[in-house]
């Protein structure tokens, strides 16, 4: 469970106003997440990633020159809402245009999708693109329709490398497609992640098991396996991972990535049995990475993530990086403090008094609605968790909170 709480639904909040005034010198708050603190290159395309919160590093933590322009930060296990995405991706956008990256979730493509359509409208370029790494979710002749788990690494590093060279939106946008295409992801968990303040995780993993198949949203694995020692668990995920290898395919990237609750140590047990298994399949590793990288809050598992390389993917994976959670060689670039333009504040013109009358009523109905989402949060969560990541209740608590103060706020100010 997290023990380190507050108001459990201010959780993702709290956490990412301590992550900006830890890392001030590289990222800066925005409406709806972070952006880079130093600007960058004018022309330069803008990665933004993002999704739920509870997946630290990702995203906010590859936030800096050489990966990510930007991150938009939902809630615990939910996708931001199109207006942090807009935020955000106006904040990082430097006039070459904007990819938007992030993981295939239905919320995410949803909130993202119509984010893009708000930044075209306003004659920003931008595109969106989803990462599709995990091997489990669907078979290979529907790849493009899988989940987006630790393999999300890999595609962002790429991508923010693309752009790091100066390539055009075009061309980023290639070399993302090409490094999500190359990607391939497996994972297991030996037990649950707890959302903050709740009473129990939002699955349970049988004695002496694991779930193979995982999702970082706290879905369960595809099916449950007999926990029979470190080497098979390394021989099942090399497997899956190179069941789908490409002819002539002789170097891989490699992430062996903690899933939040799982030791470093156990970690490099694991990439000893991985490192050997590889070499003996014909293949050489290119600077592997044994971290956490894509978690899933305090998830007790790990996920083994390969990217097959081509020359140009191995210069992109091994360009210099500078972020909060993931740093490689030496970055040139440091510009000036990125300048932020305010954010836009509503005016609320007062109403006729029978539109004022009819907006406190309306407040009433509002306040009502967040008080009973308060009350059922916990059955919504129950309901979720059967199909999805047990998040509805909280999101719903989240939205209907803020919908009764908007409310209200209009009534004291005397709208309709």
């Amino acid at each position: 469970m997290t023990y380190l709480v507050g108001e459990p639904l201010d959780f993702a909040a709290d956490s990412l106003a301590g992550f900006v005034s830890a890392h001030s010198d590289l990222v800066q708050a925005v409406h709806g997440g972070v952006v880079r603190a130093d600007a960058s290159p004018r022309g330069e395309v803008a990665v933004v990633v993002g999704g739920g919160s509870g997946h630290y590093p990702a995203f906010c933590g590859w936030v800096g020159p050489g990966m990510a322009h930007g991150s938009v930060c939902g809630n615990i296990f939910a996708s931001p809402s199109d207006s942090q995405v807009v935020s955000v991706a106006r904040a990082a956008d430097n006039g070459g245009g904007v990819l938007l990256l992030f993981g295939n979730y239905a919320g995410d493509c949803l909130q993202f999708g119509k984010g893009a359509d708000v930044l075209n409208a306003e004659g920003i370029d931008t595109r969106v693109e989803t990462i599709t790494d995990d091997v489990a979710s669907r078979p290979v002749e529907k790849w493009t329709e899988r989940r987006g788990i630790a393999g999300d690494f890999f595609v962002v590093k790429v991508a923010g490398a693309a752009a790091a060279a100066g390539r055009d939106l075009d061309a980023v946008v290639e070399a993302t497609r090409r490094a999500n295409a190359a990607t391939r992801t497996l994972g297991i968990a030996f037990d649950a992640p707890t959302l903050p303040g709740a009473p129990e995780p939002l699955f349970t993993v049988p004695e002496g098991h694991y779930e193979l198949g995982l999702g970082v949203h706290g879905e369960p694995g595809l099916s449950s396996h007999p926990l029979n020692g470190v080497d098979e668990i390394a021989r099942t995920l090399v497997d899956g991972v190179l069941a789908e290898r490409p002819a002539g395919a002789r170097r891989v990237g490699v992430l062996v990535n903690g899933l939040g609750c799982t030791k470093y140590e156990e970690m490099f047990v694991l990439y000893g049995r991985v490192d050997r298994l590889l070499e003996a399949a014909g293949l050489e590793i290119v600077a592997p990475i044994v971290d956490e990288q894509v978690t899933s809050l305090d998830m007790a598992g790990v996920s083994l993530s390969v990217v097959f390389l081509d020359d140009e993917l191995e210069e992109l994976l091994l360009a210099p990086a500078l972020t909060p959670a993931f740093t490689r060689g030496a970055v040139e670039h440091a510009g000036p403090r990125r300048e932020l333009a305010a954010e836009a504040s509503a005016e609320l013109a007062a109403g006729s008094p029978e539109s004022a009358a009819q907006g406190a009523r309306i407040a009433e109905v509002v306040e009502l609605m967040a008080r009973t989402a308060a009350e059922d949060s916990d059955f919504l969560g129950r309901l979720d968790s059967i199909a999805g990541d047990g998040d509805h209740g909280q999101g719903m608590v989240l939205g209907s909170r803020a919908a009764a103060r908007a409310a209200s706020a209009a009534v004291a100010a005397g709208a309709g």
